[in-house]
């Protein structure tokens, strides 16, 4: 997580927007532990990791929403495990991202 706020404070230091997604929950098998955080600059620059798979991709749209003006958003994800390799995540269970702009 260092990283990732190191790269927040870097991308806000500079003047870009910059939108935080958090894990705060999970349940079953899921890669990463609630506290995981990617960050995305207005500039498409990512730091960090809360899934895997499709999952990235969705959040990154979701940050560029609210980074364009939409509200914090709770994301949900989850799928069965017999079927988490069919669609590129690296195992099932679910998981809640929250997306919000960084404010400094």
């Amino acid at each position: 997580m260092t990283d990732v706020l190191a790269d927040v404070q870097q991308w806000s230091a500079r003047g870009d927007s910059v939108a935080v997604a958090t894990v705060v929950a999970t349940r079953r098998s899921a890669p990463l532990p609630p506290g995981s955080k990617m960050a995305i600059s207005s500039r498409g620059e990512v730091s960090g990791a809360v899934s895997g798979g499709c999952v990235e991709g969705a959040v990154v749209e979701v940050a560029e929403e609210i980074l364009s003006g939409a509200e914090p958003r709770l994301l949900h994800f989850g799928i069965a495990d017999s079927e988490a390799w069919d669609v590129g995540l690296p195992c099932g269970g679910e998981i809640d991202v929250w997306v919000e702009r960084w404010e400094a």
